[in-house]
């Protein structure tokens, strides 16, 4: 876009008699230059102005985007954690589980070695009334074998 070029701003100086006009008062365009400076002065701090007022809206939403993705962030860190903070609980929870039935499988393994030793135990006590009870017949019958020789013997 097209703007026009103004006129560079002369300041206006006093030479060391102070009664010496500026430059800007001899200026041939204007003839009285001091209406022209005190424009372009006021156009300079309103722009300065304008330039402060600018940067402080710049500076205060920028803190106001930091707070907010501060504020974003702390959200999502929060999210986050509370699914680890649950997920790390539940692995505390499966952890005792997994000890509790660790300890319950050793009892039952214990027990279960106890009755296996006593069922061997009560086997061979009916292998053995077994074996005592042939043992007996054998007895029974060779005594009976003597008892009928020696009554033959004494018939004869």
């Amino acid at each position: 876009m097209y703007s026009p070029q103004l006129p560079l701003a002369r300041t206006r100086v006093l030479s060391p008699s102070g009664s010496e006009p500026s430059l800007a008062d001899r200026h041939p365009v204007g003839g009285g230059g001091g209406a022209l400076e005190a424009s372009l002065l006021g156009l300079i701090h309103d722009h300065h102005h304008s330039k402060v007022l600018l940067r402080d809206r710049a500076e205060k939403a920028k803190k106001d985007a930091i707070r907010s993705a501060a504020a974003v962030s702390d959200l999502l860190v929060q999210t986050v954690n509370g699914g680890v903070q649950e997920a790390f609980l539940n692995q505390k929870r499966i952890e005792l589980e997994i000890r509790a039935l660790a300890a319950t499988v050793s009892r039952f393994t214990k027990q279960t070695d106890h009755w296996l030793a006593s069922t061997h135990a009560l086997n061979s006590a009916v292998k053995e009334i077994g074996d005592f009870d042939n043992w007996s017949k054998i007895m029974d019958y060779d005594c009976k074998s003597i008892n009928a020789a020696i009554r033959n013997i004494h018939q004869a």
